[in-house]
């Protein structure tokens, strides 16, 4: 009996162990430090006892490879196989791991024992129908969907252009902050006091759930694989005794932090990160100070995502393991900014991310390229009297824009340069363009090399209050304010691309608009527009829509830019009064804008425009917060399908007008049919109200009280003429 008793208590014991697999192979020097990172990853499972961690040493002087650590319960060694088993500790190395018990109980076995026990099929599950996640996708005619937030209500219809929307579904108290969807379109995205839920599917069922109490900024991967959100609240562990504790996806090492990186697949949490970094840090928390979103920057391919502590370093980060690249940061002296390239690094599995250093001591200020593995330098470009740099890649990653605001020679005003890095040549050469003015606003065509920007003689002085810190302020006070009438221009440039390399940026033309700030390109590139945004009551939301393929008559160009493939032409002017959001639908045939009750706007509701600047559609809607079009991922068309299909448009386009034609007079047909259905119930209910009157009449004035016949009544009719206005005129002779 004693020794039965022994048995359990050993069993029992055991039963706390597991064992690591897997673990780096190092010598009696390391050892000390691998064990510190494996006591540190294993606490978030549960407490290590002191007396139970065990490294085997080989005859050589190195680790075995393996590990056994002893918690002090078999629950925290339960939870300790779930969360670390193929665990990636870094490049070279995943953790395997199992209870000491499991190991031993099967080592144990005899084969011929294992091979005699019986074998239970395990009972086959019942297939389900999944729903299609990119359903949508299927309509025939191409039709985009859309979301609108009004009041309490959440709704996704299908744009039917002058017709009403089609409902797809609408819940009340879908979210309780705002709506967003992920950047492929394929998830709806509710934000919650407790954290982030995604829909998806024809019915908009519940995908996945992110517990992330107080949440409130959230950031998509580009390929839908990660998601990031904030809380102004940090992460706080629930009691062990409480009923939440085993579904809470955090541990001791995520109290106190406030940005999480979710696995969208696996809903759960990837690694956890304080709001503020470096110097920021220390300044209390950060929901007493604004935080710059998104706070990571992710690669086109989404293995890279990376952040910056201004004036010291880049912290890039590999996904899956969420691991430092190299186990260090990229030490950059004076780093202010940074953007990765859209594209991978050509004929290389890498990517590129340019940066920019203002002017330090007596080293000048600089804009970087650099390969992000290699850790190449692919280019350099040194500026001077440098008071801000904006980083603006085209989509294809063909060209880098830097926005350069400069001092003049006194420091008493600024100018902008426009410096372009042109990626696909030879030894990526730069061209400048120098302008009087500052620039305001920029934007690539998406896929092209032309671009619009603002420009604006108001905005020149207080360029370098963009600046943050004490040196922009600095700079901001040695400006001269403007004197004079401000003056906003709106510019269209594009490359000369029939001359080949040789070819520059040519303005094709500038006009002068008062209001306009915020540029909006179709995202198929051609068509964009340029408008007033702001929810301000002195805003009137004046609206340019500009076309820089015109199929009419040539138009009146900039001197010099006939070599630039363009006929810009003004299609149309619109106005949507305290506007405050624009939004091109994903295949660039509508434009929505928007009045939202977030933007002060007291005219809320939405307005859609075809690309050519005409109305198709308005709508007043109280309460109204949101309006989003579904994103579409990109095409399965190869470039040459691609090509093929832009060389026979002309034939498409005939064959699509003659479906709308279709669908308008069938649309005519269904209009006319319910007027007359209408027409005919007016018709009917009036016959019955008359009879019902005629009996009234009957029963009112029975002949039996001397009352006439309705044969005997008279009608008298009586024409009244009035006369609303009068005016007389003199006719001359």
């Amino acid at each position: 009996m004693p020794s039965r008793v022994y048995q359990d208590e050993e069993d029992a014991r055991l039963d706390t162990v597991v064992v690591v697999d897997g673990a780096p192979i190092v010598t009696d020097r390391k050892v000390e430090a691998l064990t510190k990172v494996l006591r540190k990853l294993f606490s978030e499972a549960g407490r290590v006892r002191d007396d139970a961690f065990h490294m085997p040493m080989g005859p050589d002087g190195k680790s075995k490879g393996y590990v056994f650590i002893g918690f002090e319960t078999p629950e925290q060694a339960n939870a300790a196989v779930r969360k670390l088993n193929n665990k990636r500790l870094d490049n070279k190395h995943t953790l395997l791991v199992n209870k000491f018990t499991d190991i031993e109980k099967y080592g144990s076995q005899d084969e011929e024992d294992i091979r005699e026990e019986a074998f239970e099929e395990p009972a086959e599950e019942p297939y389900e129908d999944q729903e299609h996640l990119r359903s949508w996708l299927k309509e025939s005619n191409c039709v985009d969907q859309f979301i609108m937030f009004k009041g309490e209500d959440v709704g996704v219809y299908w744009n039917r252009k002058a017709e009403p929307p089609e409902s797809v579904v609408n819940r009340s108290k879908w979210t309780e902050a705002y709506v967003a969807w992920s950047p492929l379109g394929t998830f709806l995205c509710s934000v919650h006091h407790q954290g982030v839920q995604l829909w998806g599917g024809e019915e908009f069922s519940r995908k996945s759930r992110f517990l992330h109490p107080g949440v409130q900024l959230l950031d998509f991967s580009p390929c839908e694989n990660y998601l990031v959100t904030y809380s102004p609240e940090p992460i706080q562990l629930v009691p062990e005794d409480s009923p939440m504790r085993a579904s809470f996806p955090f541990t001791s090492t995520d109290e106190g932090k406030h940005i999480v990186v979710w696995n969208i697949k696996t809903g759960l949490p990837m690694r956890t990160f304080s709001a503020s970094v470096g110097e920021d840090a220390n300044r209390g928390p950060a929901g007493h100070k604004k935080i710059n979103w998104p706070a990571f920057k992710w690669s086109c391919d989404d293995k890279f995502l990376a952040r910056v502590v201004p004036g010291q370093q880049i912290f890039v980060y590999e996904t899956p393991g969420m691991g430092l690249l190299d186990k260090k940061s990229i030490k950059i002296e004076g780093v202010v900014d940074f953007e990765f390239c859209p594209t991978p690094y050509k004929g290389k599995d890498d990517h590129i991310i340019s940066y920019w250093t203002p002017e330090i001591n007596n080293q000048s200020a600089r804009v970087t390229l650099m390969a992000v593995k290699s850790k190449e330098i692919v280019r350099t470009r040194n500026l001077f009297n440098v008071a801000d740099c904006r980083l603006h890649w085209q989509s294809d990653g063909q060209f880098l824009c830097v926005k350069v605001v400069r001092f003049t020679k006194t420091k008493k005003s600024t100018f902008t340069n426009l410096e372009f890095f042109r990626m696909h040549e030879k030894n990526i050469p730069i061209e400048v363009v120098e302008l009087k003015e500052t620039v305001v606003n920029f934007a690539w065509e998406p896929a092209g090399d032309r671009f619009v920007f603002i420009s604006s003689t108001e905005a020149a002085a207080m360029a370098a209050l963009a600046m943050a810190g004490p040196r922009g302020q600095a700079n901001a006070a040695m400006i001269k304010p403007p004197t004079g009438p401000s003056k906003t221009f709106v510019c269209f440039y594009g490359l000369e691309r029939s001359k080949g390399s040789s070819g520059e940026f040519h303005e094709i033309k500038t006009v002068e608009r008062k209001s306009s700030n915020s540029i909006f390109w179709s995202p198929k590139g051609r068509f964009v527009v340029v408008a007033s945004v702001g929810g301000t009551s002195t805003n009137t939301g004046e609206l340019d829509f500009w076309d820089f393929d015109f199929e009419g008559e040539k138009q009146e160009m900039a001197e010099g830019s006939e070599d630039v493939p363009a006929n810009l032409a003004l299609m149309a002017s619109g106005q949507h009064y305290q506007l405050t959001d624009i939004a091109w639908d994903p295949t660039g045939r509508y434009v929505a804008t928007s009045s939202s009750m977030w933007g002060r706007a007291i005219e809320t509701g939405y307005r859609i425009w075809d690309l050519r600047g005409s109305l198709v559609r308005e709508e007043h809607v109280e309460r109204f917060k949101q309006f989003l079009w579904r994103p579409r991922p990109p095409t399965l068309l190869s470039k040459d399908q691609q090509r093929d299909v832009r060389k026979n448009l002309r034939e498409y386009s005939r064959i699509f007008e003659q479906e709308d034609i279709a669908e308008e007079s069938q649309a005519s047909k269904e209009l006319i049919a319910a007027r007359l259905r209408a027409l005919e119930e007016w018709r009917a209910w009036r016959k019955q109200v008359e009879s019902e009157i005629a009996e009234e009449r009957d029963g009112v004035l029975p002949l039996a009280q001397g009352g006439n016949s309705p044969d005997d009544e008279e009608v008298v009719e009586e024409i009244v003429e009035e006369i609303i206005s009068e005016t007389e005129e003199v006719i001359e002779n």
